[in-house]
């Protein structure tokens, strides 16, 4: 298959229109992007005349004297050009320099400003006009500051992240920091300027190894000076420029229509999914299930839909409508029968009159609750010093509670008293919940204990919540607090001191959840658990199908690199997207 042939699914794979943007550069700067026209005046005149052009400007005192320049031998040449092409270092077609830092202690140095001064944070962008600082004139008599005109190109040689190889162009005269070289072409024609400067854009991985140093990488002058330069006709040059824009502006599309279509499909998936689990009857969910299932390979083609069908499922599953009707209603509860399905008994003296309503309708064996009418009891974890090197009781933090489960494989451990030892050790179907962190999202989060962490302790900002076994199974209880509607309770008085958000116990034991009778609990749960399978099966075979496209988009773009020009396909290229 070649490129056009697999160009939708090149554009659609994870990263495709990145890699369509590596690809269009690396056949551009190779001579395949566009025909040679034999007619074209060939690099080599080009080449002889930006040297006498140097010579003037050296003779000139326009600029400095540089080496001479050995010829590049047929080994140093990355490889091969087009007839009429030819490779040349950056020194040997620009004057290239650097700029440096006015002393800060010298306030004249900076006031009053007179002259934009670039940093190396500043090349983000493909042009420069305005800057975060500017030097005075006395900074520029005093110190190596040179005044780059308009048009210079300037590439960063260090700095924090990526910024190491980004390559901008001045829109105005400006100064430099020495993070940043200034590449001034002798030849000022605009279309020589883009061809070199989408050269650097293409390189940009390979300059950045070129770097040494330590904590902060950098490149220097001199190597910006001897990076190898395949240089074009000039006239080809501008056509590759006019082509290179004409695929990176069908590449903004791409991109676009991307975005639009995820909007789209989330608008899609969330209106479906939100209609579900606001089904209230078994009918409502069926007609519900229905426009689902038509659309279903549709919706269910991304992670992030797989994930709101699970949220779903949960808000099905706490309203009863996961089971048969005949399993839904269970046995009657052992909780007070006076709290009855589908009213709610206000509690602690509370006077908000909307907690008298329920929130939706629950099967008549089930019973609206606050969590602790089922606790048997709750509390707060150690404050004691934890760490690794402890000889002590291994002490459970939030980093132990993953995906509602305990993990144990970053612990940390405490010296603890006895009554404290006591007085917090776990036990499986222990629930530990967040009541502190400096994320609202997961303030209110929950974990099973299970045997894994028997006896352990638990951090200050975790509390522990033991149920009545004879009204509440745990993983029910731990199914229904993830749930949008419990969700909303726990986020909903949240307050933050110093930055961190809180919740406290009796926040946490006015939260109202639908209890079902214990059997029905239990039904509920392992079919809960049956579908979160599938939808890990389902998240699986997504990942595998974007490895395969990820896979394939790495073939097509190597064999299109690697194999006949491309040059008579572009216009096709374009047609295909």
């Amino acid at each position: 298959m070649n490129l056009i042939d697999g160009f939708q699914q090149l554009a659609t794979a994870p990263d495709g229109v990145a890699r369509l943007r590596e690809l269009i550069l690396s056949l551009a700067v190779q001579g395949r992007l566009v025909p040679q026209d034999s007619r074209d005046e060939p690099a080599t005149t080009l080449l002889q005349r930006v040297r006498h052009e140097k010579d003037s400007l050296i003779a000139e005192g326009k600029i400095k004297r540089d080496t001479p320049v050995a010829l590049i031998a047929d080994a140093e040449k990355p490889y091969d050009l087009p007839v009429g092409w030819e490779w040349c270092s950056l020194d040997q077609i620009a004057a290239v320099g650097t700029g440096t830092t006015p002393p800060r202690d010298n306030r004249d140095y900076y006031f009053p400003p007179s002259t934009r001064w670039v940093t190396s944070g500043e090349t983000g962008q493909p042009f420069i006009e305005n800057t975060a600082q500017h030097v005075s004139d006395l900074a520029l008599r005093e110190t190596s500051l040179r005044v780059y005109p308009a048009h210079t190109l300037i590439i960063a040689m260090y700095g924090q992240g990526k910024t190491r190889g980004q390559i901008s162009e001045l829109l105005v005269p400006a100064a430099t920091n020495q993070a940043c070289a200034g590449i001034v072409l002798i030849n000022e024609e605009t279309y020589h300027r883009r061809y070199v400067k989408l050269f650097f854009e293409k390189i940009y991985d390979e300059i950045r190894e070129q770097a040494a140093g330590g904590a902060q990488p950098n490149l220097n002058v001199g190597k910006v000076k001897s990076t190898l330069i395949p240089i074009p006709p000039l006239a080809e040059q501008a056509r590759i420029v006019a082509k290179v824009d004409e695929l990176m502006r069908l590449c903004d599309e791409l991109e676009n229509r991307g975005r639009l279509e995820a909007e789209q499909h989330a608008r899609l998936t969330a209106t479906l999914f939100d209609a579900l689990a606001a089904s209230e009857s078994s009918h409502a969910l069926a007609e519900n299930w229905a426009r689902v299932a038509a659309h279903f390979d549709l919706l269910l083609d991304r992670p992030e839909a797989v994930d709101a069908l699970e949220r779903t499922i949960l808000e099905l599953a706490v309203r009863g409508l996961l089971l048969p009707v005949g399993e839904r209603n269970g046995t009657t509860s052992l909780l007070d029968e006076t709290t009855t399905a589908n009213s709610f008994e206000q509690a602690d003296g509370a006077t908000d009159d909307s907690l008298n309503v329920a929130p939706y309708d629950i099967p008549l064996s089930w019973s609206w609750i606050r969590f602790g009418e089922i606790m048997r009891d709750l509390r707060y974890g150690t404050s004691a010093k934890c760490d690794y090197e402890i000889e002590g009781i291994p002490v459970l933090r939030i980093p132990n509670l993953k995906n509602g489960r305990i993990s144990t494989e970053d612990l940390k451990f405490g010296v603890l008293t006895t009554q404290e030892v006591a007085r917090l050790a776990l036990v499986p179907g222990d629930l530990l919940l967040v009541r502190s962190n400096g994320s609202a999202t997961l303030v209110g989060s929950a974990a099973l204990v299970g045997e894994e962490s028997r006896d352990f302790a638990f951090a200050g900002y975790l509390m522990r919540i033991r149920l009545r076994e004879d009204v509440a199974l745990p993983t029910y209880i731990l199914l229904a607090l993830e749930t949008e509607g419990v969700r909303a309770q726990i986020e909903g008085p949240i307050r933050t001191t110093s930055g961190v958000k809180n919740i406290n116990s009796t926040e946490v034991s006015r939260l109202r959840l639908p209890l079902p009778p214990l059997d029905t609990q239990y039904r509920i749960v392992d079919q809960v658990d049956n579908l979160r399978c599938l939808c890990a099966d389902l998240r699986e075979r997504l990942s595998t199908r974007q490895t395969c496209q990820t896979h394939f988009a790495e073939a097509l773009v190597g064999q299109a690199v690697f194999t006949a020009p491309l040059a008579a396909g572009t216009d096709d290229l374009a047609a295909a997207a």
